[in-house]
């Protein structure tokens, strides 16, 4: 059986047949030179002009060799046949060229192996033999041979012939036996070779497919802090490609601030590791991310080889449970809510009515009546608070029903116009689309969303400004975006976490309430509130809202 690529070992064979070819041919003409008549040059020169020839039709082959195996075994055996001639005439058993038989041996023992090698050194010895035979049945006259006449009586004797022919048998069965066995166990060590190959290319491959599917970025790094690979998560949450990460320091890479590159400096100095966040801020539009990471000594048999960190986009979970605690404290306050209704409620409404009887039945000097006055109003004040709180705390009765939010934002832009709200400068504009937005909601709930959010807009527009309320379809989600954006006094940063905090107003108007009822509405209906503000220049709230109000339980 030829190996795994026989049309390439074939292809050595003709060269180095070529290559043999042309040192006999120069080997014969120096010979022919330096002593001629040594022996006949006419049929060697045939015979190596035929091999030639041969070599030439052995390469237009070669493309066969694939299919048709027997087209080696053709040439191996032609090649001890021209051997086996090149020896006739040059000698018989007294050639010089008896060595040439170990060539197609080996190149059997190479090609076909322990088998090959066998035949081939067979054939060649029954050709030997039979060409030594012939040599000496001439030379007693049983037949004629004019090739050997010259030579004739510069035999050996029998004995020493036999000898010679047992001693050339034997060498050329040594090589077939040699040749072969290391061709085996060079094709067994190939075949273990290829196999572990694949094996160690496979586990590289389950490898690399494990690291690629980790969910969290993996980073490992030379001492030097140099990265040395990438996986693909980290590529996903950094946007930065393994080409462009590779061989620089990995803190660059991931903008670590110092404070935290000296805090993973002191975990690993003390043996631990502890989570450390930090913000990265993204090249693809993605904004600040909130980043976890775990760092610690890369341990290899030979000791330390670098640094391994594990990261983490932890942005969505900080957001759950920064929504969480607003919940939590949320929860609180509605808990207290029932019990203000019954503890403060009743006494003011009854506070109050008893006022206003008195006002009416006392004679009362024109400073008490205005104290009186005062007193109502803040009553009434008191009373507003209270409402308002429970109905944020209160569980809410829904009205669903499929109306169009144009006319929500229509209706309350109307109800603004003509509100106390509104001060001189202040302009309300609605940008809706020409067609109809059906949406299916509470449109009460709706309406007070937006009358929410846009009196805190007028209210952050003391000296006047542009008040723009919109409505449009999302494609993406097949949901509905409410978006209110005002020209105020914008919101600092810091206090952007505590906005939808209950008593967080910092009007002076208003009970603190409209903006929690407006997060607890908007909960409700497992929407999503987006606020960007800048300080000076405006501030802009996004409400998107699900394709269907399913209601949060």
């Amino acid at each position: 059986m030829l190996d795994a690529g026989p049309r390439r070992t074939v292809g050595w064979l003709i060269a180095i047949r070529a290559i043999i070819s042309t040192l006999l041919l120069g080997s014969a003409i120096v010979t022919q030179v330096t002593a001629p008549g040594s022996f006949a040059i006419d049929p060697f020169f045939f015979l190596i002009g035929l091999t030639y020839a041969l070599t030439i039709c052995y390469a237009l082959t070669l493309r066969f060799v694939d299919r048709h195996r027997w087209l080696v075994d053709l040439q191996l055996a032609v090649d001890a046949l021209i051997v086996s001639a090149f020896i006739y005439f040059t000698g018989g058993i007294t050639s010089y060229f008896t060595s040439l038989y170990v060539l197609p041996v080996i190149a059997a023992s190479t090609v076909q192996f322990r088998r090959g090698g066998l035949l081939v050194a067979t054939l060649s010895t029954v050709l030997y033999s039979g060409l030594v035979l012939a040599q000496y049945l001439a030379v007693s006259g049983l037949r004629s041979d004019p090739w050997l006449n010259a030579s004739s009586l510069a035999l050996p004797t029998a004995s020493v012939a036999r000898y010679t022919v047992a001693l050339n048998v034997f060498g050329v069965f040594a090589v077939a036996l040699l040749g072969g066995s290391l061709a085996d166990r060079l094709r067994s060590a190939g075949a273990q070779l290829e196999q572990a190959s694949t094996e160690i290319a496979d586990l590289q491959a389950l490898n690399q497919h494990v690291i690629d599917s980790l969910p969290s970025g993996l980073v490992t790094t030379d001492p030097a802090q140099r990265i040395l690979t990438f996986n693909r998560s980290a590529e996903s949450i950094t946007g930065v490609r393994f080409h462009s990460a590779v061989g620089r320091r990995f803190d660059e890479v991931l903008q670590l601030p110092g404070p935290v590159m000296e805090s993973i400096q002191s975990d690993l100095h003390a043996k631990g590791s502890r989570r450390h966040l930090f913000r990265y801020r993204t090249d693809d539009g993605r904004g600040d991310l909130e980043i976890g990471l775990t760092a610690t000594h890369l341990e290899t048999p030979r000791g330390r080889a670098g640094l391994l960190f594990t990261f983490q986009d932890v942005t969505g979970i900080k957001k759950i449970e920064h929504d969480a605690a607003i919940q939590q404290r949320l929860a609180a306050v509605g808990e207290m809510a029932a019990g203000i209704a019954h503890e403060i409620r009743n006494p003011l409404a009854s506070m109050s009515g008893s006022i206003q009887i008195l006002r009416q039945e006392l004679p009362l000097s024109s400073e008490q009546e205005q104290l009186m006055d005062i007193v109502l109003r803040e009553s009434e004040r008191l009373n507003t608070t209270i409402r308002s709180f429970l109905a944020y705390a209160r569980p809410q009765r829904f009205q669903i029903e499929r109306f169009d939010v144009r006319r929500a934002l229509n209706d309350t832009a109307l109800l603004l116009r003509h509100s106390a709200e509104v001060l001189e400068g202040h302009d309300i504009a609605v940008d809706v689309p020409a067609s109809e937005i059906w949406y299916e909601a509470d449109e009460g709930q709706i309406k007070q969303i937006v009358w929410n959010l846009a009196t805190n807009g007028l209210r952050a527009m003391p000296e006047g400004g542009r008040l723009q309320l919109s409505s449009a379809f999302e494609p993406s989600s097949e949901g509905v975006v409410l978006t209110v954006r005002d020209e105020g006094i914008g919101i600092p940063a810091h206090e952007l976490d505590a906005l939808f905090q209950p008593f967080h107003g910092t009007f002076a108007k208003g009970s603190g309430l409209g903006l929690a009822i407006v997060h607890r509405i908007v909960t409700d209906y497992n929407g999503e509130i987006q606020v960007s503000s800048q300080p000076g220049r405006g501030t802009t709230v996004s409400v998107r809202l699900p394709a269907r109000a399913v209601l949060a339980s």
